[in-house]
C-alpha cells in the first residue's frame, strides 16, 4: 500500500486533531516542570535524592493506578469524556498545591502529584488512541508521531518555567547551609520556598480549564466508539496473546523508565559538573535545568525529523537503531563524566524522541476494538518511570552518580532488543 497518498489527518477533523493534540503539549508541561523538583525538593526539604525520588514515584505511579479505570470509562463512554475526566483531575492536582504549600510537608506534594497524574493517565489513555483512530491505519503511526511532536512543546516551556519561576527564584542557600539553620529559620526558607513551587501550578490549573471548556463544546468524531461492550476478560486474554503487544508493554515500561531516570538526573549530574567548575550549588542547580532545555529541544527536533523517516524506514528498524545509539552516548556518561558526559546526556534525547509513540503505534497495530484496554496496558507501562528514579536515587545515594546511568543503559538494551524482534522475528505487519 501506498502511504504517500493517504492523508495522515483528513481537513474536515483538523480542528479535534488539533485540540487533542494539544492536551499532548499539557502533559509534556507537567512532566517536565516536575522533572527538576526532585533536586529542589532535596534541598528545600533538606532529604536525600531516593526520598525526593519519591515525586517521580507518585507522579508516575498515578499513571499506572489510573489507566485500567481510565480505559474502563473511556470503552463505556467515549475518548472524548476521557479526555475531559483527565483534563479535570489534572486541574485539581495543580490546585491542590495550595493546601500542600500551606501545610509545608512533603507528602502532600506528592499526593497532590498523584491525583494530578490520575488525570494524565486519562489524558494519555484517551488521547493517544483517539488520535490513531483520525484515519487510515496505514498512517496511524505517523499520525501519533506528528501529534507526540507537540509534547515536546510544552515540555520545553515546562522546563522553562521550572528555571525562571521556581529555581531561579527560591532561596540561593545551599543543603550543607540549610542544615546548618536553627528550627525556626529553615521553616521560615522552607514556607517562602513552597509558595514559590505552587505558582505555576495552580496556573497551569486555569490554562486547563479553559482547554476543558474548548473541546467540551466541540464536535469530536464518534466513528471509534463503534462498540460500548465491555469485555475485559476477552480483551485481556487477546492482548496478552498477541506477542508484539506484549513484548511492547515491557519496552515501554523500560523506555519510559530510561527517560525519566536520565531526565531526572540530568539536573544531578549538571549541577555537579557546574559546581565542579567553581559555581554555588544554587547556581549551579539552576544553571543545569539548560540542559534539560537543550535536551528537550533536541527531542522535540529529532522528534519531526524521525516522523519523517518514518515514510522510509520500518518503524522496528528505527527504534532498534536510536536505542543502540542511546547505549552507545550513556558510556561517556558513565566513564568519562565532565561537559563532554553532560553533552552525551543531552544527546540522549536525541534517540528517545521516536520510541514512545512507536512503541505505542508497533504494540497497537491490529489489535482493533481491544486497542481501549490495549492502550491502558501501554499507559501502566509508565509505572517504569514511578520505578526506576528511586532506584536510581539509591544508587546516587550508595554508589556514584556517573554509575548510577547504568540503570537506563539496561533499559535502552530492551528497547533495542525489542526492535530487532519487530523486525526480524515477528514482523512489522499488522499481527493476528
Amino acid at each position: 500500500m501506498n502511504t504517500k497518498k493517504i492523508p495522515v489527518i483528513s481537513a474536515k477533523l483538523a480542528l479535534p486533531f488539533t485540540l487533542i493534540t494539544f492536551c499532548f503539549a499539557l502533559w509534556g508541561f507537567a512532566n517536565d516542570i516536575t522533572n527538576p523538583l526532585v533536586k529542589a525538593f532535596g534541598t528545600i526539604f533538606n532529604q536525600s535524592a531516593f526520598i525526593s525520588s519519591f515525586v517521580q514515584f507518585t507522579f508516575y505511579g498515578g499513571y499506572c493506578f489510573m489507566a485500567i479505570p481510565a480505559a474502563i470509562y473511556i470503552k463505556k463512554y467515549s475518548y472524548k469524556s476521557g479526555i475531559l475526566v483527565g483534563l479535570a483531575l489534572y486541574a485539581l492536582g495543580g490546585i491542590l498545591f495550595i493546601p500542600a504549600s500551606l501545610v509545608g510537608l512533603f507528602w502532600p506534594f506528592c499526593a497532590a502529584f498523584f491525583i494530578m497524574t490520575c488525570g494524565l493517565s486519562f489524558l494519555e489513555t484517551s488521547a493517544n488512541p483517539f488520535i490513531l483512530a483520525m484515519g487510515d491505519e496505514a498512517t496511524a503511526t505517523q499520525r501519533l508521531n506528528l501529534a507526540q511532536s507537540f509534547n515536546p512543546m510544552g515540555t520545553i516551556i515546562g522546563i522553562l518555567v521550572a528555571k525562571e519561576f521556581i529555581l531561579g527564584r527560591l532561596d540561593k542557600m545551599s543543603s550543607a547551609d540549610r542544615s546548618l539553620l536553627g528550627p525556626e529559620e529553615f521553616n521560615a526558607i522552607k514556607m517562602s520556598d513552597l509558595a514559590i513551587v505552587r505558582t505555576p501550578y495552580v496556573a497551569i490549573s486555569i490554562v486547563l480549564i479553559i482547554v476543558l471548556i474548548l473541546i467540551l463544546i466541540t464536535k469530536m468524531p464518534k466513528g471509534e466508539d463503534k462498540s460500548h461492550k465491555l469485555d475485559i476478560k476477552g480483551s485481556f486474554s487477546r492482548l496478552i496473546q498477541n506477542i508484539r503487544y506484549r513484548e511492547g508493554v515491557l519496552a515501554q515500561a523500560f523506555y519510559v523508565g530510561a527517560q525519566i531516570t536520565v531526565w531526572t538526573f540530568t539536573i544531578h549530574y549538571g549541577t555537579q559538573v557546574l559546581m565542579d567548575e567553581g559555581m554555588i550549588e544554587a547556581e549551579a542547580a539552576t544553571e543545569a535545568v539548560m540542559f534539560n532545555f537543550y535536551a528537550s529541544l533536541l527531542f522535540g527536533i529529532s522528534r519531526f525529523i524521525c516522523t519523517f523517516l518514518l515514510k522510509y524506514l520500518k518503524p522496528g528498524t528505527l527504534l532498534m537503531y536510536l536505542a543502540i545509539g542511546a547505549v552507545l552516548l550513556i558510556f561517556p556518561v558513565m566513564f568519562m563524566g565532565g561537559r563532554f558526559g553532560l553533552y552525551s546526556l543531552v544527546g540522549i534525547s536525541g534517540c528517545m524522541s521516536l520510541m514512545f509513540p512507536t512503541i505505542y503505534g508497533i504494540a497497537l497495530t491490529g489489535v482493533g476494538e481491544d486497542a481501549k484496554l490495549g492502550a491502558a496496558g501501554l499507559v501502566m507501562a509508565i509505572a517504569g518511570g514511578s520505578i526506576l528514579p528511586p532506584l536510581q536515587g539509591l544508587l546516587v545515594d550508595n554508589w556514584t552518580l556517573n554509575f548510577s546511568f547504568l540503570l537506563p543503559l539496561i533499559c535502552f538494551l530492551f528497547v533495542a532488543l525489542y526492535g530487532y524482534r519487530v523486525h526480524f522475528k515477528y514482523g512489522e505487519g499488522i499481527s493476528s
